[in-house]
């Protein structure tokens, strides 16, 4: 890719700062529904089908489209899909923002996570052509602690403009605030961020994400109707259809010239262990989100602030401080640091179980406070090394392929969790909100220990440098 006018060295950082907006926008957006879910499901007279589909319809358009979306930039220019992007996401969050009925957001919410999925994968390849080779891991330390903040303050601060309800809005702010966050991130990219031309021979394989999100929608629609209307002829079909055009996209990608997950890394074995073990992991523990969110404000009562600060932002800062700890071990430790995170998840869990079965809907923050704590601490642990270790058996030309489909497999884990664990809750609902809880956190610790068991088959180390 040709760069005009390459930037100095303050516009270089100011680029930065624009590209860790963007992510710090798309965080914030893909969390807050943890906390808004019983509050808009409310609001717009929606049941727990809706309260599924918020963060599933996100997670699932941006798991889908993640890797096309890079493709797509390095096909038509990274600045020009950038600023796509962005526009597009600020104009979704808007109709988020304005949605009138359970079906209007569910629509915006896809439209998001479409554009989140254009915009994201743009931001290394930016500042991997604007910073020199020797500032270039300056740059790219600068996410961590950054989306770390944005982890803890995100849950929060959509706690604070739910309860503050400022002009009236009440959670409708939470998406209107981009007009300005995503309006001048838009304004300051148009005006900093290099212009390049793309490689029109980069090809896009539209017809395996068609098959893909076919697949995933089929799925997840299938599960989450069928939960809540009931097992009728209608949501069969779509969990049958899902399952067809699952087996189509695994068809094509042995038979398309540039396919989204290369052959090869479907038959490395340790690839394949980590990736399964992956959507395991991460889909129950972001099941366990949205239930712990459920069980706060609906069980305990609590407002969306309160659940902010007492269930998200203690998950929030043990992700951070494991996260933190994790980058220094990964070397050293390997896999057993993915085992040790995966057995602190499993005692955490174990844990906050123990005290919601022993004193139900009476339990008080105290009790709460440290098993979430410990929680975040194993999630964190393993956020930052399952898929580092999963790529320790492949090839150096398989890195971007492999990347890329671990990151969008994470997002798609991220939908089935939302839809799954909550399908758990609400089915044993009617046994009282202490035991959906429980029933749930027995599902998420079955998950995990299963996920302990299949450690063993990644590979032992970290390739060199890619954490």
């Amino acid at each position: 890719m040709t760069v005009l006018d390459a930037p100095v060295a303050t516009r270089r950082w100011a680029i930065l700062a624009v590209i860790l907006a963007a992510d710090i926008v798309d965080l914030l957006d893909s969390t807050i529904t943890n906390i808004a879910a019983p509050t808009i499901t409310r609001s717009l007279h929606g049941g727990d089908s809706l309260v599924q589909w918020l963060g599933t319809s996100y997670a699932l358009a941006l798991g889908v489209l993640l890797v096309v979306g890079g493709r797509l930039g390095d096909r038509f220019g990274r600045r020009r899909l950038f600023l796509i992007g962005i526009a597009g996401f600020t104009l979704a969050s808007v109709a988020c923002g304005l949605a009138f009925d359970p079906a209007s957001i569910i629509v915006a919410r896809l439209v998001q996570g479409a554009f989140g999925a254009v915009l994201i994968p743009q931001g290394f390849g930016i500042l991997g052509s604007v910073f020199p080779r020797e500032e270039i891991g300056k740059a790219f330390s600068a996410f961590g602690p950054t989306l770390g903040l944005s982890a803890v303050g995100g849950p929060i601060l959509a706690g604070f403009l739910i309860d503050a309800d400022l002009f009236g809005l009440g959670w409708r702010s939470m998406f209107l605030i981009n007009i300005l966050l995503g309006g001048g991130a838009t304004v300051a990219a148009f005006r900093l961020l290099p212009r390049d031309d793309g490689d029109r021979t980069v090809s896009v394989d539209g017809l395996g994400s068609g098959l893909l999100g076919v697949a995933m929608f089929g799925l997840l629609y299938g599960l989450i109707e069928g939960s809540s209307t009931g097992w009728t002829v209608g949501p069969i079909l779509f969990l049958a259809g899902g399952a067809v055009f699952a087996g189509l996209f695994a068809r094509r990608q042995t038979t398309a010239a540039n396919p989204l997950i290369k052959p090869s890394l479907l038959k490395n074995r340790g690839f394949t262990s980590g990736l399964v073990l992956g959507i395991a992991f991460f889909a129950a523990v972001a099941g366990l989100l949205y239930v712990l969110s459920l069980f706060l404000q609906n069980g305990l009562g609590y407002t969306p602030l309160r659940t902010a600060a007492v269930g998200m932002a203690p998950i929030a800062a043990g992700i951070v401080i494991a996260s933190i700890s994790s980058y220094q071990l990964i070397a050293k430790l390997g896999r057993n640091l993915v085992f040790l995170g995966l057995l602190i998840t499993l005692t955490g869990t174990g844990w906050l179980y123990a005290v919601i079965h022993t004193t139900g809907t009476a339990v008080g923050p105290g009790a709460l406070i440290p098993a979430i704590f410990v929680i975040g601490l194993g999630m964190g642990t393993c956020f930052g090394t399952i898929y580092d270790v999963t790529m320790g058996d492949t090839d150096p030309d398989e890195a971007g392929s492999g990347s890329g489909s671990l990151a969008a497999v994470q997002q798609l884990a991220n939908a089935i969790g939302a839809a799954a664990v909550t399908t758990v809750y609400f089915k044993t609902l009617a046994a009282g909100q202490a035991h959906a809880v429980t029933t749930s956190l027995a599902v998420v610790a079955g998950v995990t220990l299963l996920s302990c068991c299949a450690v063993w088959l990644l590979p032992r180390k970290a390739p060199a440098q890619h954490h």
